[in-house]
């Protein structure tokens, strides 16, 4: 059996984190969740993988290569333009020889659901339920055969939906062949799958388990899930007088100072100087390079590779990108006063805690202020003592 990866897209809903990186290259527990995503598939018994790429695609393959040091083999098949997932797929064509199983580069899926698609027979969607329903393709399902595909409807009726992995035989093909453009301007694999649906060819299997990864605060929650399963590793230095609660990780190169405590799942990369007197939380990554400082507190975030909150710091519930600096004294808020959901440029994130997301290369002055659900491009510049609120665009100076 062989399997595909849809991995092309830029993941624009993702920006600013997206505008550096590929999607599936942001980090789950210090690992890019593609990566996860090739071990559960490995895990599920398949060693044959395509990965079609478009979007920056020299990182990942940068990173995978071919695939050997993760116990598997991996290709590369290219989509020059995005122009939808039917499109992908038929870049992987001259690759496959027989069944394959396809999925989405961007979820979270543990490797027993995918064998479990692996071993129903073609043709056959994976669904699973969903609280907001409305923000997916919405499935109908009589006995085990789907009836119906509704895409992001208002009104979905049910919440069950379409996860993004599926198990097709060469069939597949002629149909997506026949799929023309949608009003968006792409050719999209709902429409092959609606074909299969009119001819009651399309079987569903029921996840137990899976997270999309849509929105950049939907790696909080991903995060938080991939670290129930970590054990705790130290690689680097503990010096004495730190406190370890849990299971932490320390990578190689790693110094943690002395007066710091750690209340674990928390992974932290290498060549990191943690401390003296910080407080990391639980459900917290820290990417190699990072220095958390004296008297830092981080709560349930993710912090990419080289950046610094070195003196006086709180950071919850937040993304920060690689490569930037808060000044002493920056603070994140995480909760409104009123206890409501927040929303981050009108969208509703369906969280009650959330703080900043934050792209690569910004520099916050001393004592700076971030407003609950605030976004920032990268290589903004936040002057002292600055209010940041709602939306800041990419290298923007703000005094």
């Amino acid at each position: 059996m062989q399997c595909v990866i849809l991995a092309a897209g830029e993941g624009k809903r993702m920006r600013p984190l997206t505008a550096t990186r590929p999607k599936v290259m942001l980090p789950l527990a210090n690992r890019p969740m593609l990566e996860h995503l090739v071990l559960a598939v490995c895990d599920a018994g398949i060693s044959d993988l395509l990965i079609v790429t478009g979007y920056m695609e020299a990182e990942i393959r940068k990173h995978f290569g071919n695939g050997r040091t993760l116990g598997v083999g991996i290709e590369y098949a290219v989509q020059r333009h995005q122009r939808g997932t039917a499109d992908a797929l038929l870049q992987a064509r001259e690759w496959l020889e027989g069944d394959f199983i396809v999925m989405n580069g961007d979820m979270v899926v543990p490797s027993a659901d995918i064998a479990r698609v692996l071993a129903a027979d073609p043709h056959c969607m994976a669904v699973a339920s969903s609280d907001h329903p409305e923000d997916y393709g919405v499935v109908q399902i009589e006995g085990e055969i789907i009836t119906g595909l509704q895409e992001k409807a208002q009104s979905p009726q049910g919440n069950m939906v379409n996860a993004g992995l599926y198990h097709f035989s060469q069939d597949i093909f002629p149909l997506l062949d026949r799929v023309g453009l949608s009003p968006r301007g792409e050719r999209e694999l709902t429409d092959a799958l609606a074909m299969l649906i009119r001819k009651g060819e399309l079987a569903a299997c029921r996840l137990t388990s899976w997270i999309d990864v849509g929105y950049p605060w939907d790696l909080l929650s991903a995060n938080e899930r991939m670290m129930q399963e970590m054990t705790a590793s130290i690689q680097g230095v503990i010096e004495e007088g730190v406190v370890l609660k849990g299971a932490v990780s320390v990578g190689e190169g790693s110094v943690i100072r002395s007066g710091t405590c750690i209340e674990g799942p928390c992974s932290i990369g290498r060549d990191c100087r943690i401390g003296p007197h910080a407080y990391i939380r639980g459900a917290t990554t820290i990417g190699d390079g990072c220095h958390i400082g004296h008297a830092t507190e981080v709560k349930n975030s993710i912090v990419l590779p080289n950046t610094n909150l070195p003196h006086f710091n709180y950071l919850g519930d937040s993304v920060v990108g690689s490569g930037c600096n808060f000044g002493a004294g920056t603070k994140v808020a995480n909760l409104r006063h009123d206890r409501a959901e927040v929303k981050v440029r009108g969208i509703s994130t369906k969280r009650r805690k959330l703080g900043a997301i934050v792209g690569d290369r910004v520099q916050t002055g001393i004592n700076c202020s971030v407003n609950v659900g605030a976004v920032i491009g990268c290589g903004a510049q936040i002057g002292p003592h600055a209010l940041v609120d709602g939306y800041i665009a990419p290298g923007a100076k703000i005094r």
